[in-house]
């Protein structure tokens, strides 16, 4: 997907849903660092290669390059990265301070967030280094940069067949800015030009001191996101905030082949393993397949979009996994198809697009869903609650089910469980309004019947078309019901479906 302002990014064409393509031979080179943050060059000159101008000075150039920012190269015809090379972010003295070798399986590897295992092991994710798009070819390193340092970049040959290299330590040569934000602020600012703090939404994050303490809030500016991000537990009270969910998108093609059970099956590295596993025996390695990870208490997510950019049939693929108490997330849009979002804590969402099929919502946590829309792309389940007898499941007040073009009629449960192994799953749906897409029995009970299924609560009150008529629920799975005036009007409570905790 071609974007005018890139962050991060770690998907290829295999792995994306649009856009990302590896293809054609490479001329002349512009180089640009920090997502055209402050890194220009006069010119490149290679023997029968045009030479091509390129001082570049774009806003934000004054204040130094952002530590967390990836380089970019800009070609005049499109890029193809080949398999072998390395590209080398050298300091001012020679000193190596990175290094992406195109033909090490290593170099494939980074840590985001500073992400721990269950026994305080380093995590490192599998990602991308190099994504040639069109004609630009984005570099991820796999470390943040100093402050106050220059720093000059080498590429050989190899990387791009057909290009000639870099080798001439002045050719892409920048400086990073002169210090970090002031220690103790409470606001941070993202923007991929360079204008703000920082250029990527985890390097605002890192930011934030561990055992955190005060909310601090986090301002993305409009453009597009590419990376993985993850929040560890010890920095709570983080409120991030984009410019409305058309302006800031944060997209990556994370999922479980890639970073979850998949992809880590059989691996003996404790490294792997996931923290603070609310279903263990589950939960050894999916923690890692977000494309927006939070382990942290009291976090806030508004006003932008988070796109898994996994391709349809590509394996779960959460857009967003809370993994802790009171998560809020207010004015989102949501993007993946399976298992879109996981929350297992007390949370709440409100006026936000949800969009998936198989069991795009889901998880442990006791959720609280109010005016939102949720979208099925194709047939499949809205919901799988997998909560205890002891908290409230998944209940959803004044929503709409909606239903893209290939969401067929009666393709669609409003919800699955098994419940011989989770026989208190609750789903809730009172004022909702849904199409046609919706089965006329509604929910589905997985290796079992009604007779093994004594505590499953799933509840209807008030479920109408999309037009606000009365809809007709005779045909229902005989163990669901609809509840009454009285009860709809208690579950409609947020204080009481979410512990007394009342969301701001």
């Amino acid at each position: 997907m071609t974007t005018s302002a890139t962050a991060a990014t770690t998907v290829t064409a295999a792995t994306t849903r649009a856009g990302a393509t590896r293809a054609g031979a490479t001329a002349a080179i512009t180089t640009t660092a920090a997502a055209t943050a402050g890194l220009g060059v006069s010119r490149i000159d290679h023997a029968g290669w045009p030479a091509v101008p390129a001082r570049f000075s774009p806003a934000g150039a004054r204040r130094g390059v952002c530590v967390d920012a990836p380089l970019r190269l800009v070609a005049d015809r499109p890029l193809e990265p080949g398999t072998s090379g390395r590209i080398e972010v050298h300091r001012a003295d020679g000193t190596l301070a990175d290094a992406i070798d195109l033909a090490d399986p290593r170099s494939y590897r980074r840590t985001i967030g500073d992400a721990v295992s269950d026994t305080g092991v380093p995590h490192s994710f599998a990602y991308d280094p190099v994504l040639a798009e069109g004609n630009t070819a984005t570099i991820t390193l796999h470390h943040r940069l100093d402050y106050g340092r220059t720093y000059y970049v080498t590429v050989d040959a190899a990387v791009f067949p057909g290009f000639p290299g870099i080798q001439d330590p002045t050719t892409w040569r920048f400086r990073t800015r002169a210090a970090p934000p002031r220690t103790g602020t409470r606001r941070l600012t993202v923007a991929a030009d360079g204008r703000g703090d920082f250029c990527t939404v985890q390097g605002a994050i890192d930011f934030v001191p561990e055992g955190n303490t005060r909310t601090v809030s986090i301002d993305v500016a409009p453009g597009t996101y590419r990376e993985i991000v993850y929040v560890r537990a010890d920095r709570p009270h983080l409120t991030v905030r984009g410019a409305g969910r058309d302006r800031t998108v944060i997209e990556y093609a994370n999922n479980n082949r890639l970073n979850g059970d998949t992809a880590l099956a059989g691996s003996t590295d404790p490294g792997d393993v996931c923290p603070r596993q609310a279903l263990p025996g589950h939960d050894t390695y999916n923690c890692w397949r977000a494309l927006y990870g939070v382990e942290a208490a009291d976090f806030r997510l508004r006003d932008l979009t988070l796109r898994n950019t996994t391709p349809y049939g590509g394996s779960q693929a959460e857009a967003f996994r809370g993994n802790a108490d009171r998560i809020t997330l207010r004015r989102v849009t949501l993007d993946s198809f399976q298992d879109t979002l996981r929350l297992q804590g007390r949370s709440y969402v409100t006026d936000s697009l949800i969009s998936g099929d198989v069991d795009f919502v889901w998880g442990t946590g006791a959720v609280f869903v109010r005016r939102t829309e949720l979208r099925s792309l194709h047939g499949g389940y809205v919901t799988q609650a997998r909560n205890d007898g002891a908290h409230a499941g998944y209940v959803f007040v004044d929503d709409r089910l909606t239903r893209g073009p290939e969401a067929p009629d009666a393709s669609v449960y409003l919800g699955r469980i098994d419940p011989t192994v989770y026989p208190d799953s609750q789903v809730v749906f009172i004022r909702t309004a849904m199409d046609a897409h919706v089965r006329p029995d509604g929910w589905q009970l997985n290796n079992a019947d009604c007779a093994k299924a004594p505590s499953v609560r799933f509840w209807e009150y008030g479920s109408t078309d999309p037009a606000g008529a009365p809809l007709d629920t005779g045909a229902r799975l005989p163990c669901s019901r609809s509840l009454t005036a009285a009860e709809a009007s208690w579950w409609s409570d947020p204080a009481h479906v979410l512990g007394g905790w009342r969301p701001r």
